[in-house]
């Protein structure tokens, strides 16, 4: 997830080349995000992603092989910006009770997508359509994801701060279960507003752990 940048000066005070290409691929970025989320998959172009982004086509090319390997590294970037922002979360309340800490990340996730509108439409609804790479990329997402929520699930069950998950499939019924609320909310917009969607998140998620906690060892 990308904020639009400015235009990179020109002639001797260009900055170095790793420096202005870093630069064009979020301008590309942001400009597919807003292209795919306006047109669909299916309709959008590397053409005009190149004109949203105010750049050639060729420079389009420099960066991406055509528009599934854009979406694709897309949605890998928006991925990364997503856990980063849950892992801060999680950081920032390591001593708290299940209940704040929980509610923390699940703040920082519908954050994250509320921030970027254009590209959680993308990652989120335009991804579907992309093609069985990008879904490869998608569902391996989600498993990073859901790992992650098991491995701090299993850290804060060995300190004594929260019960196990019954197995790591409840971890990735929590993330299918968020993703697909948001998706409807972007899709639908309902509920109006995707803050409304954290107390649900959250009975989810301390609902699995009070039913591990009653589970038998």
């Amino acid at each position: 997830m990308t904020e639009p940048m400015p235009l990179a000066p020109r002639g001797r005070h260009a900055p170095p080349l790793e420096v202005r290409l870093g630069r064009q691929r979020r301008r590309l970025f942001a400009a597919a995000a807003a292209v795919f989320a306006r047109s669909g998959y299916g309709e959008a172009t590397a053409e005009g992603i190149a004109r949203e982004a105010g750049m050639s086509k060729a420079t389009f090319y420099e960066h991406f092989d055509n528009k599934e390997d854009c979406i694709v590294a897309l949605f890998d970037e928006a991925i990364n910006v997503v856990i980063g922002a849950m892992r801060a979360a999680r950081d920032a309340h390591t001593d708290d009770a299940p209940r704040p800490r929980v509610r923390a990340i699940t703040e920082a996730f519908l954050g994250a997508i509320a921030q970027f509108p254009d590209e959680a439409q993308t990652v989120l609804v335009e991804i579907v359509g992309a093609g069985p790479r990008a879904m490869e990329h998608r569902d391996r997402a989600l498993d990073s994801v859901a790992r992650y929520i098991d491995e701090l699930n299993r850290a804060d069950a060995e300190r004594g701060a929260a019960a196990r998950l019954a197995s790591s499939h409840d971890a990735f019924a929590i993330v299918g279960a968020v993703v697909e609320l948001a998706s409807r909310q972007i899709r639908t917009g309902r509920p109006g507003d995707m803050a409304e969607l954290e107390p649900v998140v959250e009975r989810l998620i301390l609902g699995l752990l009070e039913a591990a906690s009653d589970t038998p060892a």
